[in-house]
């Protein structure tokens, strides 16, 4: 089953921590110096928070997926759908390691669809290939893609 992602640049982590444990009604799943995840299932989302200098406010949609085979299908949609889409396999971000696929709406919303298989130790790895910025958000238009979604590399 699929999860919606929703990730927040903020400007206080213990504030945000806070505030949203009590909205959700729990504590986060991880936590992290400037990373804070909830895994909701009521309702279904993986909604993240970060400090990572950027302004505050929405950083990114997503939606998160179970597998490798789910990405590549949703990669058909979102390629269908007109924008660009960025391929990033094997990123480490968000203290996680996934195959990614990123695309901007029209409007110039940032989506991310991913599928994570495992954890890693650092919130952003630099080397990796698709990666412009610690926010791990690609910009579609400023990478040049490895592979096309529809191939299933990624």
């Amino acid at each position: 089953m699929n999860r919606f992602h929703v990730h927040l640049n903020v400007s206080n982590l213990d504030d945000s921590i806070r505030f949203y444990s009590q909205l959700f009604a729990r504590a986060p799943a991880v936590v992290k110096g400037d990373y804070a995840k909830w895994m909701l299932e009521d309702p279904r989302v993986n909604f993240a928070i970060s400090t990572t200098g950027r302004a505050p406010g929405i950083d990114h949609l997503g939606i998160q997926v179970d597998s490798g085979d789910e990405l590549v299908a949703l990669g058909r949609r979102l390629d269908a759908a007109g924008s660009t889409v960025v391929p990033e396999p094997d990123a480490t971000c968000c203290y996680a390691r996934s195959d990614k696929m990123w695309t901007e709406d029209p409007q110039g919303t940032r989506w991310e669809t991913f599928h994570t298989f495992g954890d890693a130790v650092t919130y952003y790895a630099a080397d990796d290939a698709c990666s412009t910025d610690a926010a791990c958000r690609p910009a579609p238009a400023a990478v040049q893609s490895r592979c096309a979604p529809a191939s299933g590399c990624c």
